[in-house]
C-alpha cells in the first residue's frame, strides 16, 4: 500500500502538470468581507434597534375611509395617496412596499367593508392574468379561466377567444357542453348532429349560440373580426382538452385514411401534421347559402337550432336602475341546462341581495365596475371588486349582490346550469314573511319591515338612506 507521502507527491506533480482554466483560478473581483461576528446572534445590548418613524408613512384617505367599517360604503383609491388599509376604526397603516395600483383595482381587499368576516373561496379572476394561447399568423388567441384560477368553480369554466377576420376556430369537437355570448363582432358558425343534419349561421354582438357535447363545429370570424365569451359544463375545461379534426387525421395511418375515404394515399400528403387551433383561411363567402351544406338528413330543425339572436330580444325586465335580459331553455331549447342573464346595472344601482337554490353562478363583466359581496353561511362574508374582462363564480346558496361602484353602466352575465333563470330575491323572502317574525328576529321596527316590498327587485336604484 502506498505511503501518505507517496500521495502528496502525486497531488504536487498533477498541480505542477495540469492546466486550468484562468477563469477558475482568478480571485473574485469586489470588496471581501470578513465573516459576521458572534454578537449579531441573538440578544446583545450593543447591536439596539433602530424605531421607525410614523410621520415618514405619507397618505391619505379616501372618502368614507373614516365611516364606521360596518356602514362599508364603496371607496375609490385613484386619488388617494398611498392607500393603507383603514376602515373606521378598524386596520393599521402599511408603510410598504406594496403596488398601488392593485389596492385602486380591489379596494374592498385592501380595506374591506367591517361586515366581511372570515373566509370565503376566491370568486374573482381578471382574464387578462390567465395565460394566453395565440393563434398562427395572427389569426386570434384566446385565454381561459378553471379550477387552476378559481378552485371553488367545479361546474363551470370560461374562455374569451379572438378571431380575426376570416380565421378560423378549427373543426372541433369538447366533452363539455359549449355556450357562447357574442361580444363583439361577428362570426359564422357551423355543425352538423349525429343524424347527419346540418347547420350554419350568422352571429353578431349579444347573440347566443350553444353545441351539445361530442358536436363537431367550426368557426369563422366574419368582417372587422370577432371576440366571444365561451362557457363549459365542466370546471376542469381547458382548450388543451379540445378533439381536433387535424389531429384525427394526423393520427390515424394514412393506409387506414385510404381506405375509409377510398382516395389514394398520396391525398394525404400535405394533411397538416398537428393541431392547427386558430389559423387564417379564405374569408367566408357573403352569401351564407353557398354554405349551406345538407345530405339526406336535411337541416337541424328550428327547435332544435344551435344559435339564438339575443341581441334582437328585448330587456325582460326594464327597470329605473338597469335591464335584465334573459335566456334559458324556455326560449333557447336545446341549451337544456344553460340559464343566462344579461344584466345592466347603472352608477348607482344594484342588483338586489338574492342566492340561486339549484345552480352555481358562473359570471362575466362587459363593461363597469363593481362589487361583489358574498355571504357563504358559517359567519363567513367577503367582498370581491370586478372590472371589465373580469370572471367571477359564485356556489349555489350563497347571499350576493351585484353593485356598481363607478360613473359608467356595469355590464355582466350571470350563467347558470339550470332548466330555466330563477333566484331567491331577499327583499321579497322578509317581505312575504309575517311582519312580527322578521320583527322579532331583526329588531327592527314595524315601520321599517312594512316598507318591504313584496315583489322582487331586480335591480334598485339609489344611495343609501341616512
Amino acid at each position: 500500500m502506498a505511503s501518505t507521502s507517496h500521495f502528496r507527491t502525486l497531488i504536487a506533480f498533477l498541480l505542477a502538470t495540469t492546466s486550468f482554466p484562468c477563469s477558475l483560478l482568478a480571485a473574485p473581483t469586489g470588496t471581501y468581507t470578513a465573516p459576521a461576528p458572534t454578537s449579531l446572534l441573538g440578544f446583545n445590548p450593543a447591536n439596539g434597534v433602530v424605531n421607525a418613524d410614523p410621520k415618514n408613512i405619507k397618505f391619505t384617505l379616501a372618502p368614507g375611509q373614516t365611516d364606521s367599517a360596518v356602514i362599508g360604503a364603496p371607496l375609490d383609491f385613484n386619488n388617494a395617496k398611498n392607500p393603507q388599509p383603514i376602515r373606521g376604526s378598524k386596520g393599521g397603516t402599511d408603510p410598504g412596499p406594496h403596488t398601488d395600483k392593485y389596492s385602486q383595482l380591489n379596494p374592498d381587499r385592501l380595506a374591506p367593508p367591517g361586515t366581511d368576516h372570515g373566509s370565503v373561496a376566491n370568486a374573482q379572476w381578471p382574464l387578462e392574468l390567465s395565460h394566453a394561447k395565440l393563434g398562427l399568423d395572427r389569426a386570434g388567441w384566446s385565454r381561459g379561466q378553471n379550477i387552476d384560477n378559481i378552485p371553488v368553480a367545479t361546474e363551470m369554466a370560461g374562455v374569451d377567444m379572438r378571431l380575426e377576420e376570416g380565421g378560423y376556430r378549427e373543426l372541433h369537437w369538447h366533452k363539455a357542453a359549449e355556450w357562447s355570448y357574442v361580444l363583439n363582432g361577428s362570426v359564422r358558425i357551423q355543425a352538423m348532429n349525429e343524424d347527419g343534419q346540418t347547420f350554419v349561421d350568422d352571429l353578431s354582438a349579444g347573440d347566443v349560440w350553444f353545441f351539445p357535447p361530442g358536436v363537431p363545429h367550426s368557426l369563422q370570424a366574419l368582417e372587422g373580426g370577432v371576440e366571444f365569451l365561451l362557457v363549459f359544463d365542466d370546471g376542469s375545461f381547458s382548450e388543451d382538452n379540445t378533439f381536433l379534426a387535424t389531429e384525427v387525421f394526423a393520427r390515424n395511418p394514412k393506409s387506414v385514411l385510404s381506405k375509409n375515404f377510398k382516395v389514394p394515399i398520396s391525398a394525404w400528403d400535405k394533411i397538416p401534421p398537428g393541431a392547427l387551433f386558430i389559423f387564417p383561411g379564405t374569408k367566408a363567402p357573403k352569401n351564407i347559402s353557398a354554405q349551406n351544406v345538407t345530405g339526406t338528413a336535411g337541416i337541424v330543425p328550428t327547435q332544435q337550432s344551435y344559435s339564438y339572436h339575443l341581441s334582437k330580444q328585448e330587456p325582460t325586465f326594464s327597470l329605473d336602475g338597469g335591464s335584465i335580459k334573459i335566456i334559458d331553455p324556455t326560449t333557447f331549447p336545446i341549451a337544456t341546462k344553460f340559464s343566462a342573464a344579461v344584466v345592466t346595472v347603472k352608477p348607482g344601482a344594484i342588483r338586489e341581495i338574492h342566492w340561486h337554490t339549484t345552480s352555481d353562478e358562473w359570471n362575466f363583466f362587459i363593461a363597469g365596475s363593481a362589487r361583489i359581496g358574498i355571504y357563504a353561511a358559517e359567519d363567513a362574508a367577503q367582498t370581491f371588486d370586478y372590472h371589465a374582462g373580469d370572471c367571477g363564480y359564485i356556489p349555489k346558496a350563497m347571499t350576493h349582490y351585484v353593485e356598481n361602484v363607478g360613473n359608467d353602466d356595469v355590464v355582466f352575465i350571470e350563467v347558470l346550469q339550470a332548466d330555466h333563470f330563477s333566484d331567491i330575491s331577499v327583499g321579497q323572502w322578509v317581505g312575504l314573511t309575517p311582519p312580527q317574525i322578521v320583527i322579532d328576529t331583526l329588531n327592527l321596527t314595524s315601520e321599517t319591515v312594512s316598507s318591504f316590498k313584496k315583489e322582487k327587485q331586480y335591480i334598485v336604484q339609489g344611495d343609501p338612506v341616512a
